[in-house]
């Protein structure tokens, strides 16, 4: 892609309404999964590999959502339960269980930041077009409202498109575990 395509491309994020409403190019492919009974999907950009759950390596003193970290080609990789993750009860680790390997903007000066998702079940990559994005609703869902981008229109049905970089936000993460390390 040439450096004035890329100008125009915005990721998927919490500027998706700006960026629709300026015209400006989004992912229009997503990864779907699931997460009990609710399907959730990452814009593409974001994935870098789905890999089979595997044992972890817990970490003492963090999070209940940080699930522990797996050695990803010599890379130390955190796995954060994104049932946890929502303030919901930890994943119950089943046949379908995978962990989506994504890559997001580190926090200022950090660069990028590779972490891992655990998930009960990764559904397909599809194409939602820009017009079947809706914004996120203010009120009545079961997840942070912060955390949702919009609201995708797919197959007749509403997928929550998540906003990456907040919902794995490592500033928010590091402050979760001092808590955590505060109370032990």
């Amino acid at each position: 892609m040439s450096a004035a395509i890329d100008a125009n491309v915005v990721t998927y994020g919490s500027s998706a309404i700006v960026a629709l409403q300026s015209g400006a190019a989004l992912p229009s492919q997503f990864l779907t999964f699931m997460l009990g009974e609710e399907q959730y999907a990452v814009g593409i950009l974001h994935i870098k590999e789905i890999i089979e759950y595997g044992s972890l390596a817990t970490v003492p003193m963090m999070p209940e959502c940080v699930r522990g970290v797996i050695n990803l080609r010599g890379a130390v990789v955190p796995v954060m339960d994104l049932s946890a993750r929502f303030g919901r009860a930890q994943s119950t680790i089943g046949k379908r269980s995978c962990i989506v390997i994504v890559e997001t903007d580190g926090e200022e000066g950090e660069g990028k930041q590779v972490l891992g998702m655990l998930v009960d079940a990764v559904n397909a990559v599809v194409e939602i077009a820009a017009t079947d994005i809706e914004p996120a609703p203010t009120f009545g869902t079961r997840i942070r409202p912060d955390f949702i981008a919009g609201m995708g229109k797919y197959n007749g049905r509403f997928v929550i498109l998540l906003d990456i970089e907040h919902v794995l936000s490592s500033e928010e993460i590091v402050e979760m575990a001092r808590g955590t390390a505060a109370v032990a």
